[in-house]
This record gives C-alpha cells, sequence and structure tokens, in this order.
C-alpha cells in the first residue's frame, strides 16, 4: 500500500474514532439524564462501532495476521452495533 493510503487511512480511522468517542460520549449523557432505554440503546450501539473501528486498527496496524481479519473484525462491530441502533428505534 503506498505512504498516501497508508496515511489516509490513519488520517480518517483517527476521525471515525474521535467523532464516534464524541456521538457515544452525549449520546450515554443524554441516557444518564433522561434514564430512557432507547437512549442506553443507542450510546451502546454507537460505542461498539465505535470499538470495531479501534480493533479493526490494532489489529491492521499491530497484529501480524492476515489484513482481511481486521475487516471481518470491524464489519463483525459494525453489524452488531447497528442492529443495537436499529433497536434503540423502537424501544420504549
Amino acid at each position: 500500500m503506498s505512504q498516501l493510503i497508508t496515511t489516509a487511512v490513519l488520517v480518517l480511522k483517527t476521525l471515525t474514532l474521535v467523532l464516534g468517542g464524541v456521538i457515544t460520549f452525549y449520546s450515554y449523557r443524554a441516557y444518564r439524564r433522561t434514564a430512557s432505554r432507547a437512549l442506553r440503546a443507542l450510546a451502546l450501539g454507537f460505542g461498539i462501532v465505535t470499538l470495531g473501528a479501534f480493533l479493526a486498527g490494532v489489529v491492521d496496524q499491530l497484529i501480524a495476521v492476515d489484513p482481511d481479519l481486521a475487516l471481518v473484525v470491524e464489519s463483525l462491530f459494525t453489524t452488531a452495533g447497528f442492529a443495537i441502533i436499529l433497536y434503540s428505534l423502537y424501544v420504549e
């Protein structure tokens, strides 16, 4: 992978972690303020999506394994996180 692509991926992953962390934080604060089950699920869903991005970066950059594993890790967490976010839209 070229150096430019590697740098772009690193910057974008960092932004994903920062933005995901901020969304998770504010969702959790809203849950604490309202005790809403929906907001709790929303915070959990965004937290799982953000955690998946972080773990995929760790697997890809720090562990000597097949790079496709990072994609599988991220996809697994993204799918689980979005399922929880979808649930948060239906829970009362």
